[in-house]
């Protein structure tokens, strides 16, 4: 066949792409026929960040001669080639730093079993928003509902569940979740997640131990294409050869189909987002509709961590990492305004001793000395129990406690204090029945920690001077 003076005839990169057509609905090579000049540009003359596998453009060779190979880019120029489908796509591939505008335009005739599709490409190098908002009416009815519920709840954990619950829907899938990832501790999270009705497949939380390997594996596993979709047998094989740990996750928790997307904003991975056993048939809407979905929900994550990270640096005390006295305030008032039929337990923990280290070893030996008494106070506290009030006082606030828990909590922060050098902490405790009277227990509490403090330098009067015996 000759296609060459009509794809010449295309004022943007195009070429033809042929597909060979099997038995069973299945497909054998996928070649670049012939292109126009500027697509035979894009091979032999890329622009930056757009180099090819090699800059030789031969005719009729396979695509994986210029690139890696892509399942998406296979199963769009199957149905354009085979099935006789118009297709178009605007999506940004991992492994290029620009945005394709792709259009898939079926050509006729057939040359027996072996079909034909024009592949018409334009770049963008930053996201046209155009582009982006040109979708069906179900699409965008769909992606308008996750905006709309990201932007009229306040509880983002709550609303984050109620779209994955749409996105299953949407999928028909068995398993919906999205999956956070931590790359500096290693860990990952599930931020939600949503079953069909009559699933049998257990929770990602009984998986997450240990599982940041295989998610960080995904990324060659989708190998720079901006998304995995496995429709059948046919592309499972394709993840048992690229990633077969993974594939043996899959089958073993009763995997047959999945669509996995990339959650990335401004260069960042934040995790993805996949449905596992989802409909064969609406993979085209699926895959559409998520490719702008994710593009939202990216962005609305970043957004949500960042304020996260924010709130920690507000609310932190950054030498020793536990909560800083404006915290406190804020947590005193909430609870003395409380409702809660509680009681509350108060201990102050003030260091003896702070001076006379600043003052015979130094402020960076103070400084060790603080976070040790944050490490001990963490030992018998949660953190977000712990306030640094100032200086080297630190405040304890439970609630639905009894007074013997906080004296035993006493004694038991005494004995994790005697592991550190140089680490005694003057304690005082109060206890009350009723959660609103928590500032009386602050008040006690102080009154009885300067009590101990006071006894402690009649005791060891050089402490009081700033004197340190470096003898012992």
């Amino acid at each position: 066949m000759n296609f060459q003076s009509f794809v010449d005839s295309i004022p943007t990169a195009a070429c033809v792409v042929s597909v060979e057509k099997l038995e069973n609905g299945r497909y054998g090579k996928v070649r670049i026929v012939l292109g126009n000049r500027p697509y035979l540009d894009t091979i032999e003359r890329p622009a930056e960040n757009l180099a090819m596998l090699t800059q030789k453009f031969i005719p009729n060779s396979e695509y994986t001669t210029y690139m890696t190979r892509d399942l998406n880019f296979e199963d769009a120029c199957f149905n354009a080639a085979v099935n006789k489908k118009c297709l178009h796509a605007y999506a940004h591939p991992a492994r290029y730093d620009v945005w394709f505008n792709m259009s898939f335009l079926p050509l006729f005739p057939d040359d027996g079993n072996i079909c034909y599709c024009m592949y018409i490409m334009e770049v963008n190098f930053k996201p046209d928003a155009k582009r982006l908002s040109t979708i069906s009416a179900d699409i965008a009815s769909a992606v308008l509902e996750t905006c709309i519920k990201l932007r009229s709840s306040d509880d983002f954990n709550e609303t984050m569940w109620s779209i994955c619950g749409d996105i299953r829907d949407l999928c028909d899938s068995e398993h919906c979740c999205i999956l956070l990832m931590d790359t500096e501790k290693r860990k990952c999270s599930v931020l939600c997640e949503a079953f069909s009705q009559d699933s049998k497949l257990l929770s990602m939380e009984n998986y997450i131990e240990g599982f940041y390997d295989i998610a960080e594996s995904w990324k060659d596993t989708i190998a720079g294409s901006n998304c995995l979709i496995v429709k059948n047998e046919h592309d499972m094989e394709v993840v048992k050869e690229r990633n077969p740990k993974w594939y043996d996750s899959i089958t073993s928790a009763g995997g047959k189909t999945i669509v996995l997307f990339p959650l990335e904003f401004k260069g960042e991975l934040l995790g993805y987002i996949w449905a596992l056993n989802f409909s064969a048939e609406a993979a085209e809407t699926i895959k559409s509709t998520l490719e702008l979905t994710t593009f939202i929900l990216a962005s609305e994550i970043y957004s949500y961590q960042l304020m996260g990270k924010l709130h920690v640096l507000s609310s932190r005390d950054m030498l020793t990492g536990v909560m800083n006295r404006n915290e406190m305030n804020n947590y005193i008032d909430a609870i003395s305004e409380s409702s809660s039929e509680k009681s509350v337990g108060v201990l102050f923990a003030d260091l003896n001793g702070l001076k006379a280290v600043n003052d015979g070893e130094g402020h960076v030996a103070g400084d060790v000395l603080l976070k040790n008494a944050a490490k001990a106070l963490r030992e018998i506290f949660d953190v977000h129990e712990i306030f640094r009030a100032g200086g080297d006082e630190f405040v304890a606030v439970l609630t639905g406690i009894t007074e013997a828990e906080l004296s035993e909590k006493a004694e038991h922060l005494r004995k994790a204090a005697e592991k550190y050098d140089n680490l005694v902490f003057a304690i005082g405790t109060a206890f009350e029945n009723d959660i609103k009277n928590v500032r009386i227990a602050l008040r006690n509490a102080d009154e009885r920690m300067y009590a101990d403090k006071k006894r402690f330098y009649e005791m060891h009067p050089e402490k009081k001077r700033g004197i340190i015996d470096k003898r012992n």
